[in-house]
């Protein structure tokens, strides 16, 4: 359309002469011929003229192709096709006040229906820590203006008008949920219709607030929802209505959507609603936007790990537990997760009301690892306390035998040894001295064991610490601890997985 008028101000300029007669066609090169009509003037031109005149400078092609498309459209250039008499006609101006104060209604007992369409273009960021919703969106408004009314024939068919946003009256609509006001200028233009509606399109980056729900973290689907309404105006004066086919709005979304980063579009669904916040009736139209989240890279960098560290730390039952780096080992896998934590820590945000699956999946493993942890430090400290106890046996061996010897050295000397059992007794000969010596010898082995068994049966039925003294008996018993213990660790990781691994997967937030 702003060609066609470039085109007839062009052809229309150059027709009289500085004194104001017409030109005389045989007199002039190229210039439009003079054709008297029922006597009005109009001019035929050439499509040599319209070339030489118009579009000196492009080729030929393009010159045929814009002469085709001025005869196809059957211009008439008698006919003043300036946008400028359709706006004097409207009395359309910046300075009318019936334009742009207040409503375009003849009767203030009328409604305004505004038709309110939107589409997401982009999910941009949805911020789990702050809870907010970052999104760029499409918007379309059409209102019905009551003081704008033409006949596109009287102006040349023209249908419709571009016009400044400050020439008309707009909706005062808002979003409830914004909290932040878009930098980016807003469409500077309205596009008004011949038969009084009046359509505005704007697209603009919109920070909303959305409360997130991280039970499911990263398997979760959040919901968020934009609520336009107006500002000022109650329900009887502005009323929105919307299209109410979701699957439509769907559809359209998921056609124009471009980008969505780390989260898939679901969904869009929208439904009206009655708000009273300042004493008066609004119409709020609420559109909810489903989405849910990638989670294979939390998967990869995540999951994956913590799982990873627990199969470290059930591959160290395998070490043995006479040195200390099994312990050494196991510290260092406990902090591992630990550290994954922390990271975690910076993701979720701390408003939660529950504690998310992924947070009792961590301390579950840290759990298990502490346990395993405790249980390596109890087998090694009995460890050490067995062989402590086969020191101490061994030392009182060797100072049993150093007193075995020192009196089978004095055995050539029976009477020394025989004093010490029967003082006062002295052999009559050596062979009778001899026997009565082994003799009394098994009678003290005898009585030793039995004295030994009396004080192990002593020591088990009075709890004593004497059973220390018995060799091997605190390895065996760590040894039993190890089996116990390798069994109910794996028997619960494995139970704890299939139980939060189910939860995960079936749970709604």
């Amino acid at each position: 359309m702003m060609l066609l008028g470039f085109l007839s101000l062009l052809l229309l300029t150059g027709t009289t002469a500085e004194n104001g007669d017409l030109i005389d066609p045989s007199t002039s090169h190229g210039d439009p011929e003079i054709v008297q009509q029922d006597g009005n003037t109009s001019y035929s031109e050439s499509q040599e003229v319209i070339e030489d005149r118009l579009m000196p400078n492009y080729t030929d092609d393009f010159n045929d192709i814009i002469y085709e498309s001025i005869r196809e459209t059957g211009i008439n250039f008698s006919e003043d096709c300036r946008f400028e008499n359709l706006l004097n006609h409207l009395n359309l101006t910046k300075s009318n006040e019936k334009f742009t104060v207040s409503r375009p209604v003849q009767s203030h007992k009328r409604l305004t229906w505004v038709l309110l369409e939107m589409k997401i273009y982009a999910i941009l960021d949805v911020r789990e820590t702050d809870q907010t919703f970052i999104s760029y969106v499409w918007i379309y408004l059409r209102w019905d203006n009551e003081h704008i009314w033409w006949e596109p024939e009287q102006f040349c068919g023209i249908k419709h008008l571009l016009v400044p946003t400050q020439m008309l009256w707009m909706p005062d609509l808002t979003i409830e949920e914004m909290t932040e006001q878009d930098k980016a200028s807003p469409s500077p233009y309205l596009n008004i219709r011949h038969h009084g509606w009046v359509e505005f399109r704007n697209d603009e980056v919109v920070i909303s607030t959305c409360r997130m729900h991280v039970f499911r973290f990263p398997f979760d689907t959040q919901t968020c929802n934009l609520s336009f309404k107006s500002i000022m105006y109650s329900d009887e004066e502005i009323k929105l209505f919307y299209n109410k086919n979701d699957s439509d709005i769907t559809e359209l979304t998921r056609e124009t959507m471009q980008t969505q980063y780390e989260w898939l579009f679901i969904g869009m669904s929208v439904q009206e609603k009655t708000v009273n916040h300042f004493g008066f009736n609004q119409t709020m139209i609420i559109y909810t936007i489903k989405m849910k989240r990638r989670s294979v890279l939390y998967i990869a960098n995540f999951l994956l790990p913590i799982f990873f560290f627990l199969c470290l730390d059930l591959a160290s039952l395998l070490m043995s537990d006479s040195g200390g780096d099994k312990i050494g080992f196991k510290i260092t896998v406990l902090l591992s997760v630990t550290v994954m934590q922390l990271i975690l820590k910076d993701i979720l945000p701390c408003s939660s009301d529950r504690i998310p699956l992924i947070a009792i999946y961590c301390i579950g493993i840290f759990t298990l690892m502490l346990l395993s942890l405790l249980e390596t430090i109890l087998v090694m400290h009995l460890i050490d306390k067995d062989n402590k106890t086969d020191t101490k046996q061994r030392g009182n061996e060797k100072q049993v035998d150093k007193q075995g010897n020192s009196c089978f050295k004095e055995k050539e000397k029976p009477s020394l040894c025989v004093s010490d059992v029967s003082a006062g007794e002295t052999p009559s000969v050596d062979r009778e001295g001899s026997s009565r010596h082994s003799e009394v010898s098994l009678v003290l082995e005898k009585v030793s064991d039995e004295l030994e068994e009396i004080r192990r049966t002593v020591a088990l039925l009075s709890g004593s610490k004497e059973e220390e003294m018995m060799p091997g008996y605190w390895t065996e018993l760590a040894g039993k601890i190890n089996k116990v213990f390798t069994v109910f660790y794996i028997s619960a990781s494995i139970l704890f997985l299939a139980v939060i691994f189910t939860v995960w997967g079936y749970s709604e937030d």
